[in-house]
């Protein structure tokens, strides 16, 4: 018997299988389903009734126990509170990435070692490995089109060291097949596309149900100031978006930027979209410690995109300026930049602004 894995299962088919392959590599396996509201008839995702029931009869076909884990206080603090701040800051957030940091791993490894685990694993597409230098990183996924390194980069080192990805050299196919001829139930279970806590991907009224602030209408601007109409609410408005403006041009126009603090949407055109320096703080470094010169890299703004060349320059306050050698299209602040040394992630932040 290898030793104690606890695996954070979803009641989706990726992280049965994460499950089901380390009790068949001989580890001492147990599922935890992390509750993350308090009443778990609650419709929506994170602990529902229904994906505690998936999960359950999972562990009881591969022969593992299954517990449920309450991780509501974690979730309201650094996932709920963090995305609804963001929002009104004029800011478009990742909160599933704060949610791997500071729930998936930070607080359930807390737990594991109250069960004598070393370590916890998931169902994330993604390997870990130990480089020559001794720190940790995280590997693409084999699978290009599975690939999640994107939402791992804040990872410490002390979380990858006790972290297992089984899944690291499979695609989806195989999952659902592996599934598929252990009589797994969720086998052809559809993989989860929104963010967990928002129905029918409306952020606005999520927010405005849980501030009790009503988001009140203001100005879109051109980027020189000028005043083009009105708009709803600059909660309803993203960096990028083109659709639902409900203010129509000649020429397509994009959100260009939001002043949350004059309430203002600008607009503009495709190539004000385009940007060529991305700045990011609040780094978090994987595969090297520090960055002390300006180095060649890959860059990629956001978990959809692909990465392309760039430069990172090292700058005050833990934060960084990225050069990036064709200018990008949309870079977002509060979306998360990660950047890549081949298929290593080097490091990765929060984006502020762009240039």
């Amino acid at each position: 018997m290898k030793e104690k894995v606890i695996v954070g299962m979803s009641g989706g088919v990726d992280s049965s299988v994460a499950a089901l392959v380390l009790k068949e590599q001989g580890y001492d396996v147990i599922g935890v389903t992390m509750q993350i509201w308090k009443d778990a008839t609650v419709d929506t995702k994170g602990g529902s009734e229904a994906e505690i029931e998936d999960a359950r009869q999972v562990c009881d076909i591969i022969g593992i126990p299954h517990y449920v884990m309450e991780f509501h206080k974690e979730f309201e603090e650094n996932v709920i509170d963090y995305f609804v701040k963001e929002y009104l800051r004029g800011r478009t957030p990742n909160p599933c990435i704060m949610c791997n940091r500071h729930v998936k791993w930070e607080a359930l490894l807390h737990r594991a070692a109250g069960l004598s685990a070393n370590y916890i694993a998931t169902g994330h597409y993604g390997k870990i490995t130990k480089l020559d230098n001794g720190r940790y990183s995280v590997l693409k996924a084999a699978s290009a089109a599975k690939d999640q390194s994107y939402v791992l980069y804040n990872l410490t080192q002390h979380e990858l060291a006790h972290t297992i990805f089984p899944l690291n050299d499979m695609d989806k196919d195989q999952v659902r097949e592996l599934a598929i001829a252990n009589n797994l139930p969720v086998a052809h279970k559809k993989d989860s596309q929104d963010i967990c806590f928002i129905k029918d991907n409306d952020y606005a009224s999520f927010i405005e149900e849980r501030t009790g602030i009503k988001s009140v209408p203001g100005d879109f601007l051109d980027a020189k100031g000028n005043v083009l109409g009105r708009h709803t609410g600059i909660i309803h408005y993203t960096v990028g978006q083109r659709k639902g403006l409900g203010i129509a041009f000649g020429e397509p126009r994009y959100v260009i930027g939001l002043n949350s603090a004059n309430n203002e949407v600008i607009l503009g055109t495709l190539d004000e979209l385009m940007s060529r320096n991305v700045y990011v703080n609040n780094i978090n470094y994987m595969s090297i410690e520090e960055l002390k010169e300006p180095m060649r890299v890959t860059g990629k703004i956001r978990y959809a995109a692909k990465d392309v060349p760039c430069t990172i320059y090292p700058c005050d306050n833990n934060s960084i300026r990225a050069e990036f050698d064709d200018p990008v299209r949309a870079a977002t602040p509060g979306q998360s930049a990660v950047f890549y040394d081949g298929d290593n992630v080097v490091c990765g932040g929060l984006i502020t602004g762009v240039k």
